[in-house]
């Protein structure tokens, strides 16, 4: 099989929270003015990319790698679960504050994996925020108070969010994206999230929504800014780091690419590249062939593909497994 670039439509999701940048900004097939999210790299029950380009165009990715092989996914892939997970998110309300789970408790109760994931910040209105962890000196019992009392900012920590920020959240610490916040996220394929706050909203039947509070305070933990970057470079060996690299932990690498003149990269045995357009338009050219790439795109290079160039002006986000 001539292994080739796959361009994957996204799922749209319709939150309580969504707004109108993944139909008006991206123009994203189903979008509404509620949209929260596109999942744009999955492979979950229910929800898998559809191709839309080239010899599998209208068929799945699980199609894809189910024909072509495990090795288009990684020279040690298994066959198991799809190991991530790539969307983008519009808050046009504040999220819930939330925490994920690690890989251990999540085995544990739920049979799941854990979440660690990292934010990329595309969009923000004037003084949005994000919380990001707890407040220094704070602690899940100073949180608990806090949230009786419907005063998350004395023990949270609020971080004003701009447009090329980048955010680590491992599993554990409790965070939320804040209305006006448009991002793109890379993290573990888990769908697990234990909602702590909620701000008293009601779902579409008009009940409020489900709080998992003893599963949340039993996950949350404290972290310091050394033990997150840490955590955010995890498996980076190679020293000094440059400005575009944006996470290497043990479950993904992140790089934010500008591109303005051709750039040649390369697929290799032991990783997929998943390519997601954050602005502009190019090209990809691979194997004689050349493809369109607009902003709001989401693109996978099988593992094995080889030597590929990106051209054009446009920015990128570059995530592989290593």
């Amino acid at each position: 099989m001539k292994l080739y670039p796959l361009k994957l439509a996204g799922i749209p999701r319709n939150m309580l929270w969504g707004g109108r940048r993944l139909r008006d900004k991206y123009k994203k097939t189903g979008a509404t003015d509620k949209t929260g999210e596109t999942w744009e790299l999955t492979i979950r029950p229910g929800d898998v990319n559809k191709i839309e380009n080239g010899a599998y165009a209208g068929r799945t990715l699980a199609d894809f790698i189910g024909e072509a092989g495990n090795r288009v996914v990684s020279d040690s892939y298994d066959g198991g679960r799809f190991p991530l997970l790539v969307k983008f998110i519009d808050a046009d309300d504040d999220l819930s504050i939330q925490v994920h789970p690690d890989n251990e408790y999540a085995a544990r109760v739920e049979g799941d994996s854990g979440k660690t994931e990292m934010w990329y910040v595309i969009d923000a209105r004037p003084g949005a925020e994000i919380i990001y962890g707890l407040r220094e000196g704070c602690t899940k019992d100073d949180l608990k108070r806090a949230l009786e009392a419907g005063e998350p900012r004395t023990a949270l920590n609020y971080v004003k969010a701009k447009p090329g920020n980048c955010f680590f959240i491992p599993a554990g610490m409790v965070h939320a994206i804040g209305r006006g916040i448009f991002i793109a996220e890379i993290q573990q394929n888990c769908d697990l999230t234990y909602r702590v706050y909620d701000y008293g909203r009601l779902d579409l039947s008009g009940k409020p929504r489900e709080l998992h509070t003893k599963k949340a305070f039993d996950v949350i933990r404290p972290y310091t800014r050394e033990e997150i970057e840490k955590l955010r470079m995890s498996a980076h060996t190679s020293g000094e780091r440059d400005v575009s690299l944006l996470s290497h932990c043990e479950y993904f690498k992140t790089i934010k690419l500008d591109i303005s003149q051709p750039k040649d990269l390369i697929a290799g045995s032991a990783s997929f590249n998943s390519l997601l357009c954050i602005s502009g338009s190019g090209r990809i050219s691979s194997g004689g062939e050349e493809y369109e790439v607009k902003a709001g795109d989401s693109w996978l290079i099988p593992a094995g593909t080889g030597q590929y160039r990106l051209s054009g002006r446009l920015c990128v986000l570059l995530t592989t497994l290593k």
